[in-house]
């Protein structure tokens, strides 16, 4: 028998394990990936680019497309690749977004030929890239005056192997022209596309008055204005929040005519958030629930005129009407969010319009000033050279001598240096010119373009030390930019008070609730039958109720918020749920602004004049405003400066009869008064009274109208004059 031969057992060794605190993971593989997106991939710069736009269009320009003709667009996108690594796919969609053909911006930085899809189709796609031709459009020219002349950095590219610029130097406020969307790690940048000669004219004001105001900025940059045209309802309150902030939103309307000879409406333009699939999805489901019965047909009449969606509608039906309930169940009518995050010297920074332009402006004399430092570097240069070239006029014969003379090529330079006292540059210049220019006349003209070289160099001496004449040089480029390319608003402007809303004029079911609100903000619409069962109320960890009310369906709501603005409702936009469920998030729901939160709520059907609201802010101060100050008129649900913004809030009340409230301090000191000794006010935004008085450092910190936790024997509290001085809590 065979000896069986024993395997040696190898014994495995596993390596000891290393814990990594999650902060430590965070900074050093997660914090590296966030700063990369944020600043290389993401945000776009002052310059109104990302680096990929950057990249596609620089490297257009080294390949002579600037001036030459078209070529195939995966000859560009091959060499592009040079510069961003990132797949031929992603730089093909880039260089669609910018093409003429896609109609994605007010003024094409690409010039197309082929199928490249359009903005407002996501089913509309383009052509593949060995299919379709590209070269820069004119108005590039205006990205790459300076690029020759060290306006902007160079860096390495990704595997050092050539150089491309940090930024490309703009000579108009490109970042306002071109609409620009990116998504980064916990931020994100959404900046709508203005009318070119507008923004022109604003940088015009802007360098000749720094200090202009938003109100006169507005006047002249009038409003965003987009490429697939449409309507803006103009909210002056909204435009100058984001004129100011760099953040807010904008309604647009689809624009329609009525071709009564065919009874239908042809759509010729839509908000540019949205798409026409989007639209003809929405107008499809309507049309099977019933709800747009006045419609008999409708289709995609796009050609190659342009956008077009046609509603064939019934004999007699209004098609004013019909569009403004269209208006208000699809998004005929939408809304386009503003968030003006720019990258400042690699750093995300939400600015409004005019500190856009302003840090454009700083951009633009940082690349004019080198532009001519360049300039005169190389006119000091030629005049060096000139200068030399004049000291041998008087001489050649000496000159040629000399060079004739000299025994080693490597002793010429010297020996003219000596022989003319002239420099080593402006002797290699010498000893560079050919046989046949050493006679006099060729020399004589050379050096009489010595006078206009000083003159010039003088004068770019001048404009280097002298900022506004550097500011009225890029005030002569805007001017002629606007008149070279400059083009009428494509979206038009209509104020938003003057347009009137479709009224719903289904039978709305009637049936008695109860209306709750949490101090965080949500609301639940309760019917009495689902109280029967349970009628406790559930809230998240750390909520509370805020108000409660009983009312019906039919009812109308108002929600004060702690950002002075004042919301209407109506309690059948809501859906009733139980109280076990949290219910509805009120600042998501009603479209509020960033961290605004409801702080009062109340049935408001009328607004009587002898009923209040009751306002106490954290400075001691009260006030009471009538309630028929806040009566809306038509169908808005918003009104800006419902009170003061002198003092943040710290409550809010509805007084339908005098009521007693408490008023606690920061340094546990509080008071009882009734309502009706703060006196009433009659402008919304009054600051009002002293209610209570306060020490230095101390704020009001609640407001209450629950008295259950007022101990015994606390009657002290209670004051009949005001202002007050607080008597300590027991």
């Amino acid at each position: 028998m065979a000896k069986k031969q024993k395997k040696e057992q190898k014994e495995i060794v596993y390596a000891p394990i290393v814990y990594q605190p999650i902060t430590e993971t965070i900074e050093k593989n997660y914090m590296p990936y966030v700063m990369s997106v944020i600043v290389s991939r993401a945000i776009p710069e002052i310059d109104g680019l990302k680096p990929s736009h950057r990249k596609l269009l620089y490297t257009m320009y080294k390949m002579g497309l600037l001036t030459g003709p078209r070529t195939k667009s995966a000859n560009i996108v091959g060499q592009t690749m040079r510069l961003n690594p990132h797949g031929d796919a992603s730089i093909y969609e880039t260089m669609v977004r910018l093409t003429r053909g896609n109609a994605t911006l007010l003024h094409p930085l690409v010039d197309s030929k082929g199928s490249f899809g359009k903005q407002y189709s996501s089913d509309m796609k383009y052509a593949a890239a060995r299919y379709t031709e590209c070269k820069l459009d004119t108005i590039c020219n205006e990205f790459f005056g300076g690029i020759d002349k060290d306006a902007v950095d160079m860096v390495d590219n990704y595997d050092a192997t050539m150089k491309e610029p940090i930024l490309l130097p703009t000579t108009f406020p490109n970042i306002l022209v071109m609409p620009n969307k990116g998504i980064a790690v916990g931020m994100a940048s959404d900046i709508c596309s203005f009318n070119l000669a507008e923004v022109c004219d604003g940088t015009i004001a802007l360098l000749r008055k720094p200090n202009l105001s938003v109100d006169k900025l507005m006047e002249i940059i009038k409003a965003p204005d987009f490429s697939g045209g449409g309507t803006l309802l103009y909210d002056r309150e909204q435009i100058r929040q984001i004129y100011t902030t760099g953040q807010g939103s904008v309604k647009l309307r689809a624009r329609y005519v009525y071709d009564k000879q065919n009874s239908c409406i042809d759509i010729l333009q839509i908000p540019y958030s949205t798409t026409i699939e989007i639209i003809l999805a929405k107008l499809t489901a309507l049309y099977k629930e019933g709800k747009i019965k006045e419609i008999t047909d409708f289709r995609d009449e796009i050609d190659l005129n342009g956008f077009k969606l046609t509603l064939d509608i019934r004999r007699g039906v209004d098609p004013d009407k019909l569009m403004m309930k269209l208006f208000k169940l699809t998004a005929l009518e939408d809304s386009f969010k503003c968030n003006f995050n720019v990258l400042i010297n690699s750093v995300p920074r939400t600015m409004g319009v005019a500190e856009i332009l302003s840090e454009w402006i700083k951009f633009r004399l940082d690349c004019l000033r080198r532009e001519l430092t360049f300039d005169l570097g190389k006119k000091r240069d030629k005049l060096e050279l000139l200068l030399g070239l004049g000291k041998i006029v008087l001489d050649i014969d000496k000159a040629i001598r000399i060079i004739r003379h000299t025994e080693k090529e490597e002793d010429v330079v010297p020996n003219l240096m000596s022989g003319f006292s002239i420099s080593e540059r402006q002797a290699n210049y010498v000893a560079e010119i050919k046989l046949r220019n050493l006679n006099r006349q060729y020399i004589l003209n050379r050096i009489s373009e010595i006078e206009n070289l000083q003159k010039e160099i003088a004068d770019l001496e001048e404009t280097l030390r002298d900022e506004l004449k550097q500011k009225a040089l890029i005030i002569a480029q805007l001017t002629e930019i606007k008149k070279k390319y400059g083009q009428p608003r494509l979206t038009q402007i209509l104020q938003s008070d003057a347009v009137a809303e479709y009224v719903e004029e289904e039978h709305i079911e009637n049936y008695p609730a109860r209306f709750v609100l949490s101090r965080a903000g949500y609301f639940k619409k309760i019917t009495f039958q689902s109280l029967r069962g349970n009628d406790e109320q559930i809230y998240k960890d750390g909520d509370s109720e805020l108000n409660l009310v009983d009312g019906s369906n039919t009812d109308n709501l108002i929600f004060i918020t702690d950002k002075c603005q004042l919301y209407r409702a109506k309690a059948d936009d809501f859906g009733t749920t139980k109280a076990s469920a949290l219910g509805d998030f009120l600042p998501a729901t009603l479209k509020m602004d960033t961290d605004e939160k409801p702080i009062l709520m109340n049935i408001q059907n009328s607004y009587p004049e002898k009923e209040n609201f009751v306002f106490i802010f954290a400075n001691g101060k009260g006030v009471r405003i009538a309630a028929s100050n806040y009566e809306i008129t038509g169908n808005r649900r918003k009104l800006t400066s419902a009170f003061s913004k002198n003092s943040p809030i710290v409550a809010a009340f509805y007084e339908k009869a005098p009521m007693e409230i408490m008023l606690v301090s920061s340094d546990k000191r509080a008071i009882v008064i009734k309502s009706s000794l703060i006196p009433q006010m009659a402008t919304r935004t009054s600051g009002g009274s002293t209610l209570m008085s306060l020490k230095k450092g101390q704020t009001l910190i609640s407001a209450t109208t629950d008295l259950s936790a007022i101990p015994d024997g606390a009657k002290s509290l209670k004051k009949i004059k005001i202002p007050a001085t607080g008597v300590p809590l027991p």
